[in-house]
């Protein structure tokens, strides 16, 4: 059930037999020659949504801007600074929880907004504890990745071993070739990218990494590929949102 589908009087009928939602965030920067300007943002959406319906729960509108100043380097990239999008995120949860929502699972897509999103939890912690307030339950933040479960972790080594890399990788290429097949670029590497020796600014990772990958070789990926890492990561996340849910 997709918040932004829904009217205002479809979320009140599903507040009174659920009071979690989960919360697309991820990135809008650069992925190599074949990746997709929004892959870190494409890969929680969709998979938020099937999880949405296997669970099911409501999914909100997708934060598909995040913490990506180093990836500026190559056009397209967009970033928002931390205290940005720790107010979003603030922002998003007090808006909800005006309604009744106290449980928000945050499916994340992109590795640079996890130290941000703890940040965030705090700054969420910090005001209920400041304020006068009256509810059943106290709010609750996750910060879930979604590659980050058994399934899908054993499917990258399967497919991908070390090709698999840290940025532009095989799998989430592969989710987004999965999602949108219509958008597929064919690029033949001629080798795994360079492998990670850090990142500064984004002058810095051009140098780098020219053409924008990390330790990847992304040709290998498929729609075939994403589908089933899709499949793996519902099905990994399913059972880690029901216990977010229910837990006191």
């Amino acid at each position: 059930m997709q918040l932004h589908l829904s009217t205002w009087q479809d979320v009140e009928r599903y507040l009174e037999g659920s009071t979690g939602i989960i919360i697309p965030i991820g990135s809008t920067e650069q992925h190599g020659p074949n990746g997709l300007i929004g892959t870190d943002a494409i890969c929680p959406e969709v998979i938020a949504r099937s999880l949405g319906e296997a669970v099911p729960a409501m999914v909100a509108p997708t934060i598909s801007v995040g913490i990506a100043q180093h990836h500026l380097g190559f056009a397209g990239s967009m970033c928002v600074r931390p205290s940005t999008l720790i107010a979003l995120m603030r922002d998003y949860v007090v808006s909800l929880s005006r309604h009744g929502f106290d449980r928000f699972y945050f499916l994340n897509g992109h590795g640079g907004n996890i130290a941000t999103a703890g940040a965030a939890f705090a700054e969420i912690h910090s005001d209920v504890s400041m304020l006068v307030r009256q509810a059943p339950r106290p709010i609750r933040c996750k910060l879930a990745n979604w590659w980050d479960g058994k399934g899908v972790k054993k499917l990258q080594s399967e497919l991908y071993g070390d090709d698999e890399g840290q940025h532009a990788t095989c799998s989430e290429v592969s989710v987004t070739q999965f999602a949108y097949p219509e958008a597929i670029k064919r690029v033949n590497f001629e080798a795994r990218a360079p492998a990670y020796t850090g990142i500064h600014d984004a002058d810095d990772y051009r140098a780098r990494y020219p053409d924008g990958r990390i330790g990847s070789l992304p040709s290998l990926s498929s729609p075939e590929h994403g589908e089933r890492f899709h499949d793996a990561s519902v099905d990994d996340l399913t059972g880690d949102y029901r216990t977010f849910l229910s837990a006191a």
